[in-house]
């Protein structure tokens, strides 16, 4: 009895200090949030309730909320692809090789340090039409039109863009971590897949990466949340723009309460991005929970 009283107390030591951060840090500021969206305030001076109203007009008048809640979704799944699949794919290389690992892996982690503003000053200068940067420039060997090719500035490739450079940057960061994963498979695994004649390939598809496959979930789970509230990158390479083309939910929160100075509106776009992201991430989670039964 004495024993399970102290494993709790340890236990409780451990998880307070964690739950108070979280609780005042994300809780209460979630509350403030509810707290204000009730109300027409530019953030300063008196503010006016409204109930429910700013909801109403986010959810039934508010078309652009809406096309954010469709580029955030499409920004969410081009970063998925390239930082949970394309750190993978990148790791399984590491794996295969036994010169130059050290490098190559300090190399591929570099841009996750970098800080995003200098990240998208280099894709900014890698992207220009004037003067012609590096892409375009290289672009223009096969065929000369493209070194005119509107990278940042076109409403139909702005999304794709900053969804790839938020890839690039944090693609390092999952391939560390499904690295650490595939040197941590069994030995006795693979070659009992080597007895049974697999090849490279089939010794990956049958018995390493299902093997690792928490850890794939784990990383999904955290690009997912990391992408539904992207902002940086975004707001600083496009802004948004041109236009509403490239704009996500939590740069147009941004805008509504700070720009435009309607606190109270942002705050109802805020509660909204909260709603919208538990949902999605319940959904995954229930969603891989019901493969790992089956």
């Amino acid at each position: 009895m004495q024993n399970s009283f102290g494993r709790k107390k340890v236990i409780l030591m451990f998880l307070l200090p964690a739950f108070i951060i979280y609780t005042l840090f994300v809780v209460v500021s979630v509350i403030w949030a509810g707290y204000y969206s009730l109300f027409d305030w530019s953030g300063v001076g008196d503010k006016t309730f409204l109930g429910i109203r700013n909801y109403v007009h986010l959810f039934t008048k508010d078309t652009i909320f809406w096309s954010t809640a469709a580029h955030t979704l499409v920004y969410t799944i081009i970063c998925i692809l390239i930082q949970v699949f394309g750190g993978l794919v990148f790791a399984i290389f590491l794996t295969r090789i036994t010169r130059f690992r050290a490098g190559l892996q300090t190399l591929y982690y570099v841009p996750v340090v970098i800080s995003s503003v200098a990240i998208c000053q280099i894709f900014t200068k890698l992207l220009s039409v004037t003067p012609i940067g590096v892409i375009n420039a290289v672009l223009s060997i096969f065929n000369p039109d493209l070194a005119f090719m509107e990278w940042i500035s076109n409403d139909a490739l702005s999304l794709p863009v900053a969804a790839f450079v938020e890839g690039y940057k944090y693609l390092g960061l999952y391939m560390v971590i499904f690295y650490a994963a595939l040197i941590g498979v069994p030995k006795e695994l693979e070659e009992a897949a080597i007895v049974d004649g697999a090849n490279v390939v089939q010794q990956y598809l049958h018995v390493k990466i299902p093997y690792i496959r928490p850890v794939i979930v784990a990383n999904c789970v955290l690009v997912l949340n990391g992408s539904l509230r992207s902002f940086d990158i975004s707001y600083l390479l496009t802004k948004g723009g041109p236009g509403n083309s490239s704009e996500l939910m939590s740069t147009y929160m941004y805008k509504q309460a700070f720009t435009s100075m309607k606190y109270g509106y942002g705050s109802a776009v805020a509660m909204a991005i909260v709603a919208i992201c538990l949902i999605v991430g319940l959904v995954f989670r229930k969603i891989t929970e019901r493969g790992d039964e089956e």
